[in-house]
């Protein structure tokens, strides 16, 4: 009987499509819910890992031609109203109310200095706001997937003890499918939870990173235009 019913379990497809196929409809949820997430989060991985490399780009070439030696009104005359990339809208949202700041007759209205920090200030946050939308989803996953596919795994093993008592057949070919169908729920749970919190932690540091770098330049960018105030 023993050898008849390892026989039986052996024969039992247990691939991930057959398993969710078999479950439950609690299980079923879980587990697309889990699919769903897994996707969601490599698109989020994907698309900010491209975007990242383009602003370290930009920010590269941006530097480039700021501490070219070229001035700073034909650098802001170039850019013409489209900047590309974060340090450019910093620089032309300065260069902007710079020349706003200026009367008619070439003075410059009082509080100049102030307002394009704080001009400087917001574009460096808004930009930080850019850098880090999508994270939140990672943390979410990466905290919650696991849990959310516990839930599955203990939903799917009530349903086995259930069926055991229904059918008096504690038989291995029996118990083996509902126990699988469970376990893969939190396999799921997993499969989502590693790669994103192990991507949020390294986009965190990159978005952290790009940051003090745009708070840098922004430092930097008001001590030269404090030198042409005092001058």
């Amino acid at each position: 009987m023993e050898v008849e019913s390892l026989a039986a379990a052996a024969s039992v497809d247990f691939s991930l499509m057959d398993l969710f196929w078999r479950a439950g409809w609690t299980v079923k949820a879980v587990m697309i819910l889990l699919m769903a997430a897994s996707f969601w989060t490599w698109a989020i991985i994907i698309q900010k890992l491209i975007n990242f490399r383009r602003v370290r780009r930009d920010t590269a070439r941006f530097d480039t031609s700021f501490w070219s030696g070229e001035p700073l009104n034909e650098l802001y005359l170039s850019i013409a109203g489209s900047p590309q990339g974060a340090s450019e809208t910093i620089f032309f949202s300065a260069m902007d109310e710079w020349q706003r700041s200026h009367r008619s007759d070439g003075m410059l209205i009082p509080g100049a200095r102030s307002r394009i920090e704080r001009t400087m200030a917001v574009a460096v946050n808004r930009e930080t706001e850019r850098l880090n939308h999508g994270l939140d989803f990672l943390a979410t996953v990466g905290a919650t997937a696991p849990f959310v596919g516990l839930f599955g795994t203990v939903w799917g093993i009530m349903t086995v003890f259930r069926d055991i008592g229904r059918l008096e057949n504690t038989n291995l070919a029996v118990i083996a499918p509902g126990i699988g169908e469970a376990l893969a729920a939190t396999a799921l749970g997993l499969l989502a939870a590693i790669p994103a919190v192990i991507f949020y932690n390294k986009l965190s540091a990159d978005a952290n990173a790009l940051t003090a770098n745009f708070e840098t330049f922004s430092d930097e960018f008001s001590t030269i235009l404090s030198r042409q105030l005092e001058s």
